[in-house]
Order: C-alpha cells, then sequence, then structure tokens
C-alpha cells in the first residue's frame, strides 16, 4: 500500500509539472491562460519590478538549491529516496505556480516588430524553443527526470539505475538543448516589453548560473568522461562545431 502510494503521488507531482509547463507556454506567449507576462493585474513599476524579482529569486533558489547533490543527501534523511525527484518536481511547479499567480506585468514598449514576415519568424522561433525543451527531455529519459520512473520501480521492487553516458542526438551538438529552447522561447517575442524583458534577462542570466552549479556536480560525479564531453560539445550554441564527442551524460537535470 505504501508502494502505491508514492506511486500515486509520483504521478500527481507529474500531472502538476505538466500541467505548469503547459501554462508557462501561453504565459510567456500572451494567449489563452487568463495572466500572462504582459496581462493581469498590473502595479507601480518600482513595486511590479521587485515583486518580479523576488518571484523570479525565488524560482532559482529552489531550483539550485535542491538540485544539488549536498542537499539531496541531506534531503533524503527526511524525503524516502524513490519520491525525492517527485518531490523536487512538485516544489518546482510549485514556485512556477508562485510567479504566474503574483506576476505583476511591467507593460512599456521595449520594441515591436510591424512587418508580418518577420513577426511569423519570431513566432515559429518562439515555438521551436518550447518543443525542442520536452523533446530533449525525451531524448534523455522524461520520466526519469520528472520523477515516475523511480516511482514506478519502486512499485514493481526495482533498483532505479544511476545516469550514464550516451549520445543522444541533439547532444552530440550541444550539452544543454533544454536550457536553449528555454532561452529562444523566452526571447522570441514580437512585441517586448519592460515585464517580458526582465523576465527574460533574468531567466537567461539564472539558466548559465545553473548550469555552471549543474557542471560542476557532473564533474565531480563523472570526472574526466565529462571533462571530454565539455570539450567537445558547446554548452549554448551549435556551432562552430568541435570534434565529434564519444559520450553525453543520459539523465541532464533541468535546473
Amino acid at each position: 500500500m505504501k508502494r502505491f502510494i508514492r506511486l500515486l503521488y509520483g504521478f500527481a507531482a507529474y500531472t502538476v509539472a505538466m500541467g505548469s509547463l503547459l501554462y508557462a507556454v501561453g504565459f510567456t506567449g500572451n494567449f489563452i491562460v487568463p495572466k500572462s507576462i504582459d496581462i493581469g493585474g498590473e502595479a507601480p513599476l518600482s513595486e511590479a519590478l521587485v515583486i518580479d524579482l523576488v518571484l523570479l529569486g525565488v524560482f532559482a533558489l529552489q531550483h539550485s538549491v535542491m538540485a544539488r547533490r549536498g542537499f539531496k543527501r541531506w534531503w533524503t534523511g527526511y524525503v524516502p529516496q524513490p519520491i525525492e525527484r517527485s518531490t523536487y518536481v512538485l516544489f518546482a511547479s510549485a514556485a512556477l505556480i508562485l510567479l504566474f499567480w503574483l506576476w505583476r506585468p511591467m507593460p512599456s514598449p521595449v520594441w515591436s516588430i510591424d512587418n508580418p514576415g518577420l513577426r511569423q519568424v519570431v513566432m515559429a522561433l518562439f515555438w521551436a524553443g518550447w518543443v525542442l525543451v520536452p523533446l530533449s527531455t525525451f531524448l534523455i529519459n522524461h520520466f526519469e527526470l520528472f520523477g515516475l520512473q523511480q516511482v514506478v520501480n519502486h512499485l514493481r521492487n526495482r533498483e532505479t539505475a544511476e545516469p550514464d553516458f550516451k549520445t543522444p542526438g541533439l547532444y552530440r551538438v550541444v550539452r544543454h538543448p533544454i536550457y536553449l529552447g528555454l532561452i529562444v522561447a523566452f526571447w522570441s517575442a514580437s512585441d517586448m516589453t519592460l515585464g517580458h524583458l526582465v523576465f527574460a534577462a533574468a531567466s537567461s542570466a539564472y539558466i548559465l548560473i545553473g548550469i555552471a552549479l549543474e557542471e560542476r556536480d557532473l564533474v565531480d560525479r563523472f570526472g574526466e568522461r565529462y571533462l571530454q564531453y565539455r570539450r567537445e560539445v558547446r554548452m549554448l550554441l551549435p556551432w562552430p562545431r568541435r570534434s565529434n564527442p564519444d559520450a553525453v551524460l543520459l539523465g541532464e537535470k533541468a535546473e
């Protein structure tokens, strides 16, 4: 019964995560959802800027702290190992939902593209970025990344294997295609407002910091194998190409 309850918990965390990611598409694109990056309860500029930066900071802090190996070793003293990843995913989703709920738009225009053809190109880039994010998770191990594989294995009384080095598609070209997709999606705006610019700039800065922290952990775990991969494959930009990599880490954790 305990294993089954943990399975339900994992599925619930996964459902919340997928819902928050889908909302993020509408939030950054200003469509379908009731409250988005440019639509919702406005506030004075200084107040909105402080609130939005605090919300982004909470999101970044949760991701950075809970993703570290040292925190995980301490955390699993209180949270059972099979649901550790699901709990991380649930906390990450909660931080994202909090951002959606309390975000204050800053609608002052920064740029606006009038050319219809160019607007279509920017919109295509927006969708390409958001498609790249889930695609990259499936190239590694989508269900392990979001905690489902762990709870299913626990129900079946199987051990979850440690991440290993492999060469899945896009990971031969860039080391962090998930983050690349997010950056492309965040900056692809035909009508860029001050609020959207703050969101894109702060998120991009955090992504770069998150990559540095994540790669430090990966070097600690995999040593020369990851160092060699890092020498051969670019971090985010797929050019100029280096020599073809022999391996890539299977199990990149999205921060």
